[in-house]
């Protein structure tokens, strides 16, 4: 089992560790895909994402989208007019400046993010109900330990790895 440097110079982390740490990811990120499929096939997902956001943070518009998502004012001007399109997302125009817009999320939107993250927290507890109770409990301070240590916040993995929180 070979080892690898961390930044710090000091503790070790195994290749194998690393490998589980993946795996795991690649579980949380098919469960997010799947729930995005099983509700509605036409939501992208950086669609979600804006969708997310606009859901924890409320209105917004496409500078702070663009922003919060790190991508080019553009890209997220074309995401946001398909969501527009689709019923998803409302665009209210400023009266002081037509240029700048408010983005919310309609009825349907909001319905479609409290159906995606419904998914997600029953296929998570699906997962965590197939392992040992005794065990349960340190599977969730694992996850703590980790979110802590990669320097995440409850509230930037919101949108930014397509997760509602407990909002």
């Amino acid at each position: 089992m070979s080892s690898v440097r961390s930044s710090t110079g000091t503790r070790r982390v195994s290749e194998a560790q690393i490998d589980v740490v993946m795996e795991a990811c690649r579980a949380l990120v098919g469960i997010a895909a799947a729930s995005v499929a099983e509700v509605d096939d036409h939501v992208t997902l950086p669609q979600l994402r804006v969708l997310i956001m606009i859901s924890t943070q409320g209105p917004l518009n496409i500078a702070a989208i663009a922003a919060g998502l790190k991508v080019n004012p553009s890209n997220a001007s074309r995401a946001c007019d398909r969501l527009v399109r689709a019923g998803l997302l409302d665009r209210q125009e400023s009266p002081a400046d037509r240029r700048n817009s408010t983005l919310s999320l309609t009825d349907r939107g909001t319905e479609i993010v409290q159906a995606i993250t419904d998914r997600r927290r029953e296929a998570i507890e699906q997962a965590l109900r197939a392992i040992d109770p005794a065990q349960r409990n340190h599977v969730v301070s694992a996850f703590e330990h980790f979110t802590e240590a990669a320097g995440e916040s409850a509230e930037h993995l919101q949108f930014t790895v397509l997760w509602p929180g407990n909002a």
